[in-house]
């Protein structure tokens, strides 16, 4: 028999005993398991494809989830294409005022007719013909084409502002999901301290009740509170990790992280304003504004442009080429001309234009201004509501103290006998119900601090 040895490979190949002894069972089994421990219990590379891979930690502050927002999300880069598409849009128009060369070359055989029918019709030829032009055109002045021209550009502007819009909405609803995450997580620690809580009253009635102290029913209660902490730290737990999967799809992300917010939900200091400093602030920063008066300005231009096509323009034109009955012997020949066009009537054509681009001035006009009240009740409606939840911050933490101090006199009261655990579950859901409202101050707080910068157009500063 042979002695069995670990080869590279991990397999337990055979080895003739050279000395001829025989090798007891115990051998065999021995030096088995030594492969067996050597392949795979204690090597790196085999290790690491028998467990299973965690998933990479993504630690993520706000401003980075705002960030990484605006690189990934298809919206964002949809308009982003617009842009380029207006640029397009813009070319095309200087086109028409600039040069416009063209060349054709063409040979010909032809049989011509001479004489009259009266008399004897002649045909002559066939005669070869060749010729070779080049075409030059040149819009000198046209009033349309050059304000046509501007409204182009002024599309280009529109475009770019309505991305940046576009990318500042992002950024809000990014920063929004990311601070509902930030809440779920918050409930999750409330929960678990809320368990921590029921455990340790648990422990308090059990031991009352060897003392001969408290009741089987105290036990019970105290059991289904406990119970109920844990089915709200489940639910609580979901909600953490759908609100995390939702931050990973706003911002593009591969499912296959593991989100760490590095950020938490505090109250900080915010400057005070007034509603006249802070819609100052926003007329000057928030581009919906700025893309709104684009607008009208590309109507205007519009308008302008269809309305002095009834002004005459000027264009010259010439041509260059060689002309022969034989390439050798072509000469040249050109033609050079200036021409004015006046429009005189179109069948009411250009007027129903003209009246239709009247018309899409005055709707811009009127958006514009729905845009200034919005963003006037923008900027109101996050004043007030930060001023609120500031207070409801204070509040909320004044209550928590009262809540955990009514629970501790609650507890000492069960553990000297002169009450039942009823007070300490009333004291409990107080108790969580404080937690419960702390949270929410604090996220409505940071939630309109969010909408105030989106409202002035200074989220960069948040």
């Amino acid at each position: 028999m042979g002695i069995p040895h670990c080869a590279n490979n991990g397999q337990v190949i055979h080895r003739s005993q050279q000395s001829g002894r025989r090798v007891g069972v115990w051998t065999w089994v021995l030096t088995g398991l030594l492969c067996v421990f050597t392949q795979s219990g204690f090597g790196a590379t085999d290790e690491r494809s028998i467990l299973p891979t965690e998933a990479p930690v993504l630690k993520l502050s706000l401003r980075e989830a705002m960030d990484a927002a605006v690189n990934e999300n298809p919206t964002v880069r949809l308009f982003q294409e617009r842009i380029r598409q207006a640029q397009d849009v813009a070319n095309t128009q200087l086109g028409e005022l600039l040069p416009n060369l063209s060349g054709t070359v063409s040979g010909a055989r032809r049989r011509f007719f001479t004489g009259s029918f009266g008399g004897s019709p002649t045909v002559v030829g066939p005669r070869d013909f060749y010729e070779a032009r080049a075409f030059l055109t040149q819009n000198v002045f046209s009033l349309s084409l050059i304000q046509k021209w501007q409204a182009a550009k002024a599309g280009v502007d529109v475009a770019g502002l309505d991305a940046e819009v576009t990318k500042r909405d992002t950024m809000a609803t990014t920063g929004l999901i990311y601070l509902e995450a930030l809440r779920a997580q918050a409930a999750v620690v409330a929960r678990t301290a809320d368990v921590v809580l029921n455990n340790e009253l648990l422990r308090l009635a059990t031991e009352r009740k060897s003392a001969g102290m408290a009741t089987s029913l105290d036990v019970t209660r105290a059991k289904v509170q406990l119970e109920n902490a844990k089915q709200r730290l489940l639910v609580a737990e979901n909600e953490r990790d759908r609100a995390k999967l939702n931050l990973i799809r706003s911002m593009g992300l591969s499912f296959d992280v593991r989100l760490e917010l590095t950020d938490e939900m505090k109250l900080v200091h915010v400057s005070e304003q007034s509603i006249v400093e802070a819609l100052q602030v926003a007329n000057e920063n928030r581009t919906e504004l700025q893309a709104q008066k684009r607008r009208e300005r590309l109507a205007s231009l519009t308008l302008s442009s269809v309305t002095n096509e009834r002004v005459p323009s000027i264009q010259a034109s010439g041509d260059v080429g060689l002309i022969g009955n034989q390439i050798p012997n072509a000469l040249t020949t050109d033609n050079v001309q200036v021409l004015m066009r006046v429009p005189i009537f179109d069948g009411g054509q250009r007027e129903g234009r003209i009246s239709e681009s009247r018309s899409k001035v005055r709707q811009e006009a009127i958006r514009t201004q729905d845009v200034q009240y919005q963003v006037a009740l923008e900027v109101r409606d996050a004043l007030l509501t930060i001023h609120s939840a500031k207070q409801q911050v204070a509040v909320a933490e004044e209550g928590l103290k009262l809540a955990l101090t009514e629970l501790e006199l609650s507890r000492e009261r069960f553990a000297v006998g002169v009450a039942t655990n009823i007070e300490v579950t009333d004291s409990q859901t107080r108790v969580a119900q404080a937690r419960d409202n702390l949270i929410e101050g604090l996220f409505t707080f940071n939630a309109s601090r969010l909408s105030l910068a989106r409202a002035q157009g200074q989220l960069e500063k948040l």
